[in-house]
């Protein structure tokens, strides 16, 4: 549930008593008969207010002045407050306030400051605050506004600075009024439904610094004399104007998701006082030559601090004199486009900067990876991934100890992995996979003591894992070929297998076929070798006592006859994914020990098909697991719904899905069919139990760090009855239902619909707001229609700006992936721009920490 300090809304609400006190303090002893009004309209204000839990309205009584009063305000504004005809500063931000904004405030014509941001306030805005003429700051923020800006009648407020009305449902264009409005100079009008053209009378507003569109529907381009140009995430297409040059005080320019397209103009760099630059996923470039001249006039920016240029058709080589850009720069990122050719060895001159984020991710760049890079020391994530480069992996990186995120994968890099990688004591993620390395893990690795992710896999490395199996590693998963390796103890030092046995597709094409070819051939004649020597063996008593057959013949059928059964039943699942096959099998009563005969105080959890069990494998060194059985394989759908879990583990591979360990297909004491998977225990719970503890002490504010892992493709948590056995509907896990109550998409729940990734946008959208209100989405209190999405959508505007920016970004998203409509859901790519971008933004690592909306 949505709360509020009572101290904080006190404050707040109070500020419209300082100001009365502010007004009325400066009247003369014959303004008495005004000083009276003020109070009427005060007392009148407060018999509006219907709800005070707190009771801070106590004090609104004749027992004291009316200035020395203090409150907490919700319900709807009253219309008296047009009484208060001396007030000046009105600061009603972050209540709890519904309903429309009064006429009245038309009546305040010494008003200066009306801020009505964070409440829940609908209908139109007011064409009477044109009377306010001494009027020099307007919010309107996170409300629920609709209609059209009226422009045309505010074009009175000759005197307005500040116009904010950030995050309404506001439609309709930008009026070309807005150029009456000499005094603006900060205009925020983000995230709304705003569309059309930008008016060209923005030119007029010469005191204009700063301007944010982003998250409407805007096309057309101005240029007004900016400071900070943020028009990300709109609808602008053309080119770059070389007017933008005459913006000479822009600090900012973000024009990231848009349709900008050709060149960027080559004298861009005369905007000396740039410090971020963000052009990211656009059409600019021509895929030529040319396409990036513009940054040698980037070396003017001597504040330099982001570049971002990724996702656009830049192609040509990469800029020598990207060496010789600011020494401020921290983030550079050109992935995504079409370079080519070498990194020059000059690049290494970016020592003397800060760079922290270094990004050439999906180009088309070859050659050597330049040994200079180990000077850029600062740097924090470097990404060179999907690229054409060769060569040994530069022993230098080890000198860059500040790197956390380290991705090289598909290249055709050589060689053995440097052992002095192990001092990179801060390596949390380090991607090697899809190259040509050869030799053996380096046993140094093992030191990395942080490292929650390493992915070695589609190269030529063999050899043994180094003893201790990276016991040090945060994550469970550590990818080395084809297969995923899963780390436990107890059982040996396993050995990486040989690249005939495993080969990636890509390499097939890149290395030709005679090399496989030969591989090949020299594996067949070894198991040649060892299929004539048994012959011999055998040859030789077939000749001297023929009736052995006869016997051997016997015991055989008979033994086929015993076991036709089990055969039978365990055929069923003989196909089961390479990825199974080769763990650790286990049999029945080896699961029955482990959890003490399926005792009910081991039983972590049950669904329609299944139950999960916590147990101690004696195979796997005392270790707990958690075991997954199918209780009813007779059950419609349940041995469906056993193959589909099967073959997700086969299809899917991830570091934040729970390690398999080990599976069981046999035949239980009574002789039935009996199947189930081992997975690694998490002994910290699932998501709900963090969400909604059973104990206070659970649920104290805390400081921890986990690593999510995903489990259950279907068998532990269904439905408690299938919705319909028919044979089409009737096959459990998500082949059926789609999901589980609450988070299935409802427009398909119980249909038997087939499943979609908006469906699955669905699921994640109730999650995440789940999440941030801890309201499960089939708690008591949603009745009729009120649901999760409806509840976070009412409060949202009204409430939850006063967390924090990022957590109305957070929520928006939430609403967005659970939209009724698939239509209106943001797909995942885009969702995962957006939690990348707040995350950033809450960090303090974003292009302009203030712009969310980019």
């Amino acid at each position: 549930m949505w709360g509020f300090r009572p101290s904080t809304l006190a404050n707040l609400s109070f500020r419209l008593l300082f100001a009365i006190n502010f007004s009325v303090s400066h009247l003369s002893a014959s303004k008495h008969f005004q000083n009276e009004t003020d109070c009427l309209a005060l007392l009148e204000f407060k018999n509006q207010i219907y709800d005070d839990p707190f009771e801070v309205l106590n004090s609104w009584n004749h027992s004291q002045h009316h200035c020395e009063w203090e409150g907490h305000l919700s319900g709807t504004i009253s219309p008296h407050v047009g009484n208060l005809s001396f007030m000046r500063f009105i600061h009603l931000e972050e209540n709890q306030f519904r309903g429309e904004i009064p006429q009245e405030f038309g009546h305040l014509f010494r008003l200066r400051v009306l801020n009505l941001s964070g409440n829940a306030l609908s209908g139109k805005i007011p064409a009477n605050l044109s009377y306010c003429s001494e009027m020099t700051a307007f919010s309107l923020m996170s409300n629920r506004l609709e209609g059209k800006i009226p422009i045309n009648q505010l074009s009175n407020l000759k005197k307005l600075e500040l116009l904010n009305i950030y995050s309404n449902n506001l439609t309709g264009e930008i009026s070309s009024s807005i150029g009456n409005l000499p005094s603006l100079i900060t205009v925020v009008l983000s995230f709304n439904n705003l569309g059309g053209y930008l008016p060209k009378e923005m030119r007029l507003l010469k005191k204009l610094a700063i301007l944010r569109l982003g998250g409407n529907k805007l096309s057309g381009f101005t240029l007004p004399n900016l400071v900070v140009l943020a028009v990300g995430e709109n609808k602008f297409y053309g080119n770059l104007p070389a007017s933008i040059t005459n913006a000479s005080g822009l600090v900012t320019l973000d024009l990231s998701r848009n349709n900008f397209q050709g060149q960027v103009p080559a004298n861009l760099g005369d905007l000396t006082n740039l410090q971020i630059i963000n052009f990211s996923i656009n059409l600019f470039g021509n895929n030529c030559t040319g396409d990036l001249d513009f940054v040698a006039s980037l070396t003017n920016c001597s504040n330099l601090t982001s570049l971002s240029l990724s996702g656009n058709n830049f192609g040509g080589k990469f800029p020598k004199v990207m060496a010789n850009l600011s020494n401020q720069l921290t983030k550079l990122y050109m992935g995504g486009n079409q370079q080519s050719g070498i990194i020059p060895e000059g690049f290494g001159n970016l020592t003397h900067s800060s760079l922290m984020h270094l990004m050439f991710g999906e180009d088309s760049f070859s050659g050597f990876l330049p040994r200079e890079v180990g000077k850029l020391i600062h740097l924090v994530d470097l990404d060179v991934s999907q690229n054409q480069l060769a060569g040994g992996i530069p022993i230098s990186l080890a000198d860059c100890t500040n790197l956390e995120n380290l991705y090289m994968q598909s290249n055709f890099f050589q060689g053995t992995i440097p052992p002095n990688l192990a001092s990179l004591k801060s390596i949390q993620q380090l991607d090697l996979s899809s190259n040509n390395l050869t030799g053996s893990i380096p046993k140094e690795l093992e030191k990395l003591q942080y490292l929650r992710y390493l992915n070695l896999s589609y190269n030529d490395i063999e050899g043994e894992v180094p003893n201790t199996d990276f016991q040090q590693c945060k994550s469970n998963i550590i990818d080395w070929q084809q297969q995923t390796l899963w780390r436990h103890s107890g059982i040996g030092v396993p050995t990486l297998p040989t690249r005939q046995r495993t080969q990636h597709p890509r390499f097939e094409s890149r290395r030709g076929s005679a090399s496989l070819k030969g591989e090949s051939q020299n594996y067949q004649a070894v198991e040649d070798g060892k299929n004539r020597g048994k012959l011999k063996v055998i040859i030789l008593p077939s000749i001297v006592l023929p009736a052995t057959f006869l016997v051997l013949g016997a015991v055989l059928l008979y033994l086929l006859v015993y076991r036709i059964r089990e055969r039978r039943l365990v055929a069923r699942f003989s196909s089961m994914p390479t990825r199974i096959d080769e763990l650790l099998r286990l049999s029945y009563h080896e699961l029955l020990r482990s959890t003490s005969g399926f005792s009910p105080e081991n039983l972590i959890g049950s669904g329609n098909f299944g139950a999960v069990y916590k147990g101690i494998l004696e195979k796997l060194g005392n270790k707990l697991v958690a075991v997954k059985v199918v209780l009813d394989l007779q059950k419609n759908g349940a041995s469906k719904s056993f193959k589909a879990e099967c073959k997700t583990l086969r299809n899917i591979r991830h570091r934040n899905l729970i390690s398999i360990l080990s599976h069981c297909s046999n035949i239980d004491s009574k002789g039935d069919e009996f199947k189930a998977l081992v997975y690694e225990f998490m002994e910290n719970g699932n998501l709900d139990l963090w969400l909604h503890p059973e104990t206070t002490d659970q649920a104290t504010s805390c400081r921890i760090t986990f690593f999510a892992h995903v489990g259950d493709f279907g068998l532990a948590r269904l439905l408690p009855k299938p919705i319909n056995r028919s044979s089409e509907l009737g096959t459990g896990s998500t082949i059926a239902i789609k999901g589980s109550i609450g988070y299935a998409d409802p427009p398909k729940y119980g249909m038997g619909v087939a499943a979609s990734t908006l469906g699955d946008v669905y699921g994640y959208g109730i999650l995440l707001l789940e999440m941030i209100t801890r309201k499960r989405p089939i708690d008591d209190m949603f009745v009729d229609e009120l649901d999760l999405h409806n509840y976070v959508n009412r409060a949202l505007l009204g409430q939850v700006y006063e967390i924090m920016e990022c957590v109305i970004s957070l929520v928006k998203i939430g609403l967005k992936c659970s939209e009724k409509s698939p239509n209106d859901r943001m797909h995942m790519n885009e969702v995962v721009g957006k939690l990348h971008h707040i995350k950033d933004v809450f960090l303090g690592v974003s292009a302009y920490p203030k712009n969310l909306e980019a």
